[in-house]
């Protein structure tokens, strides 16, 4: 029988060559998941206090300015967009569309003068397709 003071080295080394891949491959995967993580916030803030205009395929036709506009579209309403006037048909041409539906995205407020619940317009997003 072999005396466990004398393996004791041993699992101590094959704890470290066991452990030491394991925490490398965790650290590796926490600091791929935060940087997706990052990565899928900055396209939000990228159409950050906009409004959004979408074809019916996902396609995004153009972002304006929220403080730009007078007054938002309504669904029913035809909007005349500037587009890439590129003959390919696969980009968003400039032409005018029918606006289907508009969603409205909200963000709490969040400062000292803030109301409980209050929330202010972060983003619009108005479904067009062609007239």
């Amino acid at each position: 029988m072999i005396p466990l003071n004398g393996l004791a080295p041993y699992t101590s080394l094959f704890g470290f060559l066991v452990g030491l891949p394991t925490l490398v491959g965790t650290y590796y995967q926490t600091w791929k998941s935060r940087q997706e993580a990052k990565e899928a916030r900055a396209g939000l803030v990228y159409s950050e206090n906009c409004l959004e205009f979408l074809l019916e395929d996902g396609t995004t036709i153009n972002l304006v300015p929220l403080e730009t506009l007078h007054t938002l579209p309504k669904p029913g309403d035809v909007v005349l967009l500037p587009g890439t006037a590129a003959l390919n048909l696969e980009d968003p041409q400039h032409a005018a569309y029918r606006v289907s539906r508009v969603e409205f995205i909200y963000t709490r407020v969040e400062n000292r003068h803030a109301q409980p619940g209050q929330a202010r317009l972060a983003k619009a997003v108005a479904h067009v397709g062609a007239v």
